[in-house]
């Protein structure tokens, strides 16, 4: 699925200064800890652009984290890839999964003492292994990122798949996690180091200066907007805020709230790589096709069906991101229900409080009024049955006929009825007149 990967860089470049003094003695330190998702996506490929653009000698990836999505560890692997500056990675506690991933991606791999990396298999929400197609791509990742650091591949292959047998190494059946001593033994680190100070020794650059890039405040925001706790609080928000449009006669604070809400709902999503050009299409659609089933076709029909399923489908798109695990897809279904669950309590309270609210009394009735008690809609118009008018509006099927000089809300009984057509009214039920064309 194709996705707007520069509005991200573009968006985030423009919102940060960098350092334009070259600093040839200076070591971009980026952490990366914690689980992998798509709000730290942006955070790493801002610090590699800031290094580069200060001259910095060097980027290292501080790492400690048990993996995560694997959409977000692709987005840091291909900045890493482009990086024009050396990038190592180190192993720092653990780098498990996704950061294995990451970790591979770096031109070379320092691990400290009681370190490991591997078992980087994608699993479902429910903990089960995932299906081959996810499988067979993450060791597809994971052999080419060997290969380019002139690894075997097998050792890679065997960290994503158990049916990878290595003799001496690993058996079928076991998935491969490397201690920091055994991961130096077969090349995938390069050395075992004590602390961050030792790797530079290491690498040539002992008494640099260490600038540790820390998350700057559109990233916090973004990542705030995309937390699981908020997305479906805005998805709730924006739902209630056009419903309640749709019953006002003009557009106010409701409709605003909802748009907004909206915006930075699909505006986080996109920042970070989750939302693309298909959901924003799908989205729009799926507001066309509302807005004709209000203001065209009166009455749920089938615009409203396709309105619910375009901008449910467009929801559940940018939630789950370019290549889905079982595990992305449960979150996404628990992130709509619990978004359509809020709307439901939003809607019973509102029905429930408000009526008996003081400032509410002139919208909501309180007492019941049956017809059997004589309580009416509209007096009945008898007096027009069998008069004849012309159809001042489209019938779709209610619209309004012009007789005698008086507009009169109508409904055809034979369906659609263009504007201009003679009429005649057939019936009178109350609130409504009931018309059919005269032939």
């Amino acid at each position: 699925m194709s996705r707007w990967l520069g509005l991200p860089a573009l968006w985030l470049w423009l919102a940060f200064p960098v350092h334009s003094l070259p600093q040839e003695r200076t070591v971009y330190r980026v952490t990366v800890s914690g689980v992998i998702e798509l709000g730290l996506a942006p955070y790493v490929a801002r610090a590699l652009r800031e290094a580069e653009a200060a001259g910095a000698a060097a980027v290292v990836l501080d790492l400690e984290t048990p993996g995560g999505r694997v959409d977000a560890a692709q987005q840091i692997v291909r900045a890493v890839t482009e990086a024009r500056i050396p990038v190592y990675a180190l192993v720092n506690v653990h780098a498990w999964s996704a950061g294995a991933m990451i970790a591979l991606a770096a031109d070379s791999i320092y691990m400290v003492p009681g370190s490991s990396i591997g078992a980087a298999t994608p699993v479902s929400g429910a903990g089960e292994k995932a299906p081959e197609k996810i499988v067979s791509a993450m060791r597809g990742e994971f052999r080419a990122l060997a290969e380019r650091r002139g690894l075997d591949p097998r050792v890679a292959e065997a960290m994503v798949d158990e049916d990878v047998e290595i003799e001496g190494i690993i058996e079928k059946g076991k998935l491969l996690t490397l201690t920091a001593g055994e991961a130096v033994r077969l090349k995938v680190a390069t050395a075992e180091v004590e602390n961050l100070e030792a790797m530079l020794e290491r690498v040539g650059l002992a008494g640099a200066a260490v600038v540790t890039v820390g998350v700057n405040w559109a990233e916090q925001v973004v990542r705030f907007l995309s937390h699981p706790v908020v997305a479906p609080l805005l998805l709730s928000i924006g739902v209630l805020g056009v419903l309640i449009e749709l019953k006002t006669p003009s557009f106010g604070l409701a409709g605003a709230t909802g748009l907004l809400a909206l915006a930075a709902f699909f505006g986080s999503h996109l920042i970070i790589g989750l939302a693309g050009l298909e959901e924003i299409i799908l989205l729009v659609a799926g507001l066309i096709a509302l807005g004709i089933e209000v203001f065209v076709t009166p009455g749920f029909g089938i615009a409203g069906i396709l309105s619910i399923l375009l901008i449910g489908s467009s929801v559940f798109l940018a939630l789950i991101g370019n290549l889905p695990t079982w595990d992305d897809v449960a979150r996404a279904s628990g992130i709509m229900l619990v978004a359509v669950l809020i709307v439901i309590a939003a809607v019973y309270t509102l029905f429930q409080y408000f009526p008996a609210s003081d400032r509410w009394k002139s919208i909501f009735l309180k007492a019941a009024t049956a017809k059997s008690e004589g309580y009416i809609a509209a007096p009945p118009r008898t007096d027009l049955v069998g008069a004849e008018g012309v159809a001042a509006t489209d019938l779709r099927p209610s619209g309004v006929m012009l007789l005698g000089g008086e507009r009169l809300d109508v409904v055809s009984d034979a369906g659609f009825v263009p504007k201009g057509t003679r009429v005649r009214v057939v019936r009178s039920e109350a609130y409504r007149l009931v018309v059919e064309p005269v032939e």
